[in-house]
């Protein structure tokens, strides 16, 4: 509170109800989030009769991927639509000969995404 109060007027100190400290945000808690926003892909693709898993691998690396220092876990759903949902949509869209695809895998190969259809 002293840095604040060095910062701002006693008028608007005075309207602040309550503080709340934020701690920056270590690798496991990004894999968290990594996790968490998977599954709510993986809910959005059930919904179309699909079936995604996800090795830790695959949460790891995105969580590395979607980590800015700057600005925490924020680049994390625009790394999640780059690396699976564009291309996922992309091969789903190219899938001939009436397969139908049902299980979508998200695996790491040669330090990459890799989403495999079955």
């Amino acid at each position: 509170m002293e840095v604040v109060a060095q910062h701002f007027r006693p008028e608007f100190i005075n309207r602040i109800d309550e503080t709340v400290v934020f701690h920056a945000l270590g690798a496991e808690h990004i894999r968290h989030i990594a996790e968490n926003q998977l599954g709510v892909l993986r809910d959005r693709l059930r919904e179309q009769g699909l079936q995604l898993t996800f090795t830790d691998a695959a949460a790891s690396l995105l969580g590395q991927t979607g980590f800015d220092p700057v600005y925490g876990a924020r680049p994390l759903k625009r790394a999640i639509q780059t690396a699976i949902e564009n291309p996922l949509a992309q091969r789903l869209l190219q899938q001939t000969g009436g397969t139908q695809v049902e299980q979508v895998m998200i695996d790491v190969r040669d330090g990459q995404i890799s989403i495999d259809l079955s």
